[in-house]
Formats: C-alpha cells, structure tokens, sequence
C-alpha cells in the first residue's frame, strides 16, 4: 500500500470525516472548502483527488460535470494495511508483533485480547489465555533491564 504524503493525507481525513453518513461523497469544492486553513487551489485539491484515485485510495462518480469522491476504505482499513505492511519490511514477523504488542497500554491490549478471542470464536475473551491466544509466540527481546524498562508500559 502506498503512503501517503501531508496533503494527501489531509485530503483522506476531510475524506474520512465527511463521508460516514453519506455514500454520496464530496465534490472537490466540498474538499477545498474543508482545507481552507491550506489556502489551496481548486485545481491542486483536484490533482491530489485524482492521483487519489489512480492509486485506489478514492471511489469517484460523475455528477453531471463534477465528480464526487469518497473513501475506497475506512481509515481503519488503512491503517491496518500500513501496518501490515510494515511486518512485511524483513525479519522475523513474529518478533516485530511481539514488540508491538508488548508496547501497546493495558487497553490496547485488552482491545487485541477480545478481537483474537473473537477471531478464533471465543464469546469470553478470558478464555482466549486458555485458548493460547495470549502466549504464543516466546519473548525475543534479550533481558536486562534498561530494555525492559523502554519497551514495558
């Protein structure tokens, strides 16, 4: 997946935050006005829309002579891709989703608990220690304590 730059990120946040509601979309009037802290041309949100789209990042239909814009994917969506992608760099993904996990806070981490349990069709996410959801890969950060000390929350 391709990252995004400053404007067209804030182009998929305008996008992200107007559409939920609607499956319409904005115009890239709607998107400019949006902007207006960015004083930014019409026709730069317009390329910036339409490189969007060539990347599959937006969804456009025609509206008589204008195009309306939404989403391809929830913000959500996206940010599991980015992060996905990321366990994708090298080495081992195991090691990188332990580190992670291991960073996240106490409700992050019940948060990660309850949708694995959901994922493996446990209704009680307590039961997902049970189930080794919980410990399954070993801890490959070497001991000591300044280590544990930066990585442990």
């Amino acid at each position: 997946m391709t990252r995004l730059g400053d404007l067209e990120r804030a182009v998929m946040d305008v996008l992200w935050d107007s559409v939920p509601g609607t499956s319409d979309g904005v115009t890239v009037r709607e998107v400019a006005d949006a902007l207006d802290g960015r004083e930014l041309a019409y026709t730069t949100v317009m390329t910036v829309l339409d490189r969007l789209a060539g990347k599959g990042m937006v969804q456009r239909e025609r509206e008589g002579r204008a195009w309306r814009y939404r989403p391809a994917a929830t913000r959500e969506a996206h940010i599991a891709q980015l992060m996905l992608d990321a366990l994708d760099l090298g080495g081992s993904r195991d090691a990188a989703l332990v580190r992670f996990a291991r960073s996240v806070t106490g409700t992050e981490a019940d948060v990660l608990r309850a949708a694995l349990a959901a994922e493996a069709g446990l209704t009680d996410p307590n039961r997902a220690a049970g189930a080794g959801l919980t410990d399954r890969v070993e801890d490959p950060r070497p001991a000591g304590p300044a280590l544990d000390e930066a990585t442990d929350r």
